[in-house]
């Protein structure tokens, strides 16, 4: 299963250089992981509940520039789910042509709301999460 978001880039997305800047491509794959987690999860019921899911780490490779008006499509899915972490994999995608412009990787642990500390992915949480593997 995949969250896909489609994004028209706009002035305010670019740096001097005229493509996007690299901070901008962090939101689009915020973007894209809320796409996909709505699909399976009641946000609001989850935010008051369950536990967070935290970003610890992103790994991302630039591989091709967008400039103003290109519409771009951001995909995520969860490529691997651990006892204690899980990674979603990302791509941003130029509409028009498909080429690659953008993957990512970004690595999530599950924290108590509470206490903050990590916990398990185990039980209800391990099912909601492999429904979009």
């Amino acid at each position: 299963m995949a969250g896909v978001v489609s994004i028209r880039v706009r002035g305010y997305h670019v740096d001097m250089y005229g493509h996007v800047n690299n901070a901008r491509y962090l939101e689009f794959l915020e973007e894209a992981r809320w796409a996909l987690l709505e699909q399976v999860i009641d946000l609001p019921s989850a935010l008051r509940e369950g536990p967070a899911l935290v970003v610890v780490g992103i790994t991302i490779n630039y591989r091709g520039p967008a400039r103003v008006g290109d519409e771009l499509e951001v995909s995520a899915r969860i490529s691997s789910i651990g006892e204690h972490s899980g990674t979603f994999h990302q791509e941003v995608r130029s509409a028009s042509s498909g080429s690659l412009v953008v993957d990512a990787d970004v690595t999530f642990v599950p924290l108590d709301q509470g206490t903050g500390r990590p916990v398990p992915i185990e039980g209800a949480l391990r099912e909601l999460l492999d429904r979009l593997v």
